[in-house]
């Protein structure tokens, strides 16, 4: 069997993350924002999710590609006025009730508003529901006022309203987060 030379295994090691992470179907990170402490009122600071001072934050312009079972990341976002959405959203500019099933997709799904008002339909924990989208959850930036000094959303998040969740079935002691796939209605 013929060994492998130093400078391989340099070259390897130095390559192998690029490969083992893959490029998640053609989407790159696009850069990192460096967390800043928000001024007081900014972000919720009790639910410490808010940007870490001196942290990096990956952004990114693009998402994973849709499929008829596009891979995603559930979460509980909140869409009422005061609630986790800090804002109303962006495809109507109107406040959604946690009892509807609304969501938000990360920027490269949301697709500069494309995907606005329009159905998807959302598979986990053995159920299916659909949703309409209503916001973006942001990827590309964070960290700064304009997000409310929160870290850029992930690549691949359905941010879900309550309604969401229920209709999967879920638990409420397990909402957070959990894995599904989605695509359009």
């Amino acid at each position: 069997m013929k060994s492998l030379s130093l400078e391989t295994v340099v070259l390897l090691l130095l390559f192998a993350p690029h490969f083992l992470q893959g490029d998640y179907n053609g989407c790159k990170p696009s850069g990192k924002v460096k967390g800043k402490k928000p001024p007081p009122g900014h972000c919720n600071e009790d639910d410490n999710i808010c940007c870490i001072e001196g942290r990096f934050y990956t952004t990114y312009r693009c998402s994973p590609a849709v499929s008829e079972s596009t891979k995603a990341v559930l979460n509980l976002n909140g869409f009422e006025k005061g609630g986790d959405g800090y804002s109303p959203a962006r495809c109507d500019h109107k406040y959604h009730s946690d009892s509807t099933p609304v969501v938000a997709l990360s920027t490269g799904w949301y697709n500069r508003g494309r995907r606005c008002l329009k159905n998807i339909t959302i598979s986990g924990n053995g159920k299916s529901v659909d949703a309409m989208v209503v916001d973006e959850c942001v990827s590309s930036i964070g960290c700064n006022a304009d997000s409310d000094y929160l870290p850029p959303c992930g690549n691949n998040i359905v941010g879900a309203s309550e309604a969401v969740w229920k209709a999967l079935g879920v638990p409420v002691e397990d909402w957070g987060e959990i894995d599904v796939v989605w695509s359009d209605a």
